[in-house]
């Protein structure tokens, strides 16, 4: 289902932005993502990931940490344990929410970070880290070096941070120099899933190797072949969310008894107009409507229209399927339904259905496919009617 904002105040008072990516079908838990440095919560990696683990059935709540993004607070006063600091006050909130955080996601110096704060998260049954470096200083490579000697003898300069200029505190760079990853990574008593790439050059794979020592089992690593530091691939980003998902499986809760098994479809408001829906079956979303002349945007199909729809694809479908295994030679078939009422007749609804059908086909032939679009499933279904079972409750995903 659509993305939904979620807010959370850190413990400086500062309003967090964050966004979270509902799960569909069956609810198998929720994730926290701390994305990269300097990142925020739209990083197309952080998006990528959070979407893929939501399709198969995880929440991620991802956010902009204190001053980066469309979050409070200064990020040239910030520091690695504000870092740390603001998410464990997103895992409170979540918890609060009914949405407790069992899975901790990092990526590069969010990777640092979920290691640091994972034991002030009680929630939190599994932790995966990807790219993320084991000396939280290594950091400072990033910052150019002119602008790491400003800081040095001025409290705060721009600096440049991977060729992108930002206002940096030199209490950021005091706190980085401060952590012990060491001794933190072997009091985690969590299970730990590495994923890192031999060819990052941003981050070394030498630091997952030094993670994986450091860590107590049981923990796994993953090598992500060629994938780049910020995985910049849809394919990689997707990769790392399916690995993601089947290795935290077995420390995620097993739903409820009677849990209700995932909708064919769903729609829910989005809060944009009177009428629009944000609506999801079959994998794919997309918005419904109604026309401006009766107060909607007209910015996707009416149900009328799905409905006419959903005809003219099972017609289409099913003479495919009849034509291939008589083995004539049809080389496209179009459909086209239009609704519409007649109050003097019964029933009052009329489907008009006109089929064309491309192909060296005899006219018996052409007469035997438009007989089969009366066996239409939907057609079926449509005429015999259907009886409904009308529940109330939230919907499954």
């Amino acid at each position: 289902m659509p993305t939904r904002p979620f807010e959370v105040i850190n413990a400086q008072g500062h309003r967090l932005s964050g966004s979270l990516e509902m799960p569909e079908g069956i609810q198998r838990g929720w994730a926290l993502f701390a994305h990269c440095f300097t990142c925020g919560k739209n990083n197309l990696a952080a998006v990528r990931i959070a979407r893929a683990l939501a399709s198969a059935g995880i929440g991620v709540l991802r956010f902009d940490l204190t001053g980066l993004g469309d979050s409070e607070g200064s990020f040239a006063d910030a520091s690695f344990s504000l870092n740390v600091q603001d998410l464990v006050c997103a895992a409170d909130a979540m918890k609060a929410a009914g949405m407790p955080a069992r899975l901790l996601i990092g990526h590069s110096l969010g990777g640092s970070a979920v290691l640091a704060a994972a034991g002030r998260i009680a929630t939190a049954r599994a932790i995966a880290t990807i790219a993320a470096p084991f000396d939280v200083a290594q950091v400072l490579h990033l910052l150019d070096p002119a602008g790491l000697a400003r800081l040095e003898t001025e409290g705060h300069a721009l600096v440049q941070v991977v060729g992108r200029p930002m206002a940096v505190g030199r209490a950021f760079v005091d706190d980085l120099r401060a952590h012990d990853p060491g001794a933190r990574i072997a009091a985690l008593h969590r299970p730990l899933l590495l994923l890192h790439a031999p060819q990052d050059r941003t981050v070394d794979i030498e630091n997952a190797t030094r993670i994986f020592l450091a860590a107590r089992h049981p923990k796994s690593f993953v090598s992500l072949d060629d994938a780049d530091h910020l995985l910049s691939k849809r394919e990689d980003a997707e990769q790392v969310a399916h690995l993601i998902a089947t290795w935290a499986a077995p420390y995620l809760p097993e739903p409820p008894a009677g849990h209700p098994i995932a909708a064919d479809a769903e729609a829910e408001e989005t809060g944009l107009g009177k009428f629009q829906l944000a609506l999801r079956s079959g994998g794919s979303r997309w918005l419904a409507d109604e026309p401006a002349t009766v107060g909607g945007l007209g910015s996707g199909p009416t149900p009328y229209n799905l409905l006419s729809s959903a005809l003219a694809a099972c017609t289409t479908m099913t003479l495919r399927h009849y034509a291939d295994s008589k083995g004539w030679p049809v080389a496209r078939i179009r459909t086209a339904v239009s609704h519409r009422k007649d109050k003097s007749a019964a029933p009052p609804d009329v489907f008009s259905r006109r089929v064309s059908i491309e192909g060296t086909l005899t006219q018996a032939q052409r007469e035997e496919l438009l007989e089969m679009a009366q066996r239409c499933p939907v057609h079926r279904t449509l005429e015999a009617g259907a009886r409904f079972e009308p529940v109330e409750g939230e919907p499954p995903a």
